[in-house]
């Protein structure tokens, strides 16, 4: 009597209800590189509200590096944070890619007020120092 099914429970999943915050201030990190691009809407202690990649339209290969795939990630990350209540952005902008300045625009077009735009590319230092010559 070891296999018998029980009858009558169910599974109930958990779901999360997403919770509209009214957040009139806040950033986007734009990351371009020469293979993607990745959109971060946060608030201004670094909290992501929405966020999209090349990737997550279905893009593949090397359609996902380029402007057109940035327009259109800020255009899907904008529209979850313009339904939060966000106004005013701060643009930071990260990588050598082709999609920064097209991503820039969207921005406005959209109906935010685009407060602040810095590069915050790192910069090669030349590193750390080389090992010792080897002697064989």
């Amino acid at each position: 009597m070891a296999n018998v099914k029980s009858a009558g429970k169910k599974k109930t999943v958990k779901t999360r209800k997403r919770v509209s915050r009214n957040i009139e201030k806040g950033q986007v990190h734009i990351t371009t590189s020469f293979n993607n691009n990745l959109i971060a809407f946060t608030d201004m202690q670094g909290n992501v509200i929405s966020s999209c990649s090349s990737g997550r339209l279905g893009l593949k290969g090397s359609k996902k590096s380029t402007p057109f795939a940035a327009q259109t990630c800020v255009e899907q990350a904008g529209k979850v944070a313009l339904d939060n209540g966000m106004k005013f952005v701060e643009v930071y902008v990260k990588g050598p890619g082709n999609g920064r300045e097209s991503a820039i625009r969207v921005l406005s077009t959209l109906g935010f007020t685009v407060t602040l735009i810095k590069d915050v590319s790192p910069i090669a230092h030349n590193g750390c120092r080389p090992p010792k010559r080897r002697r064989v």
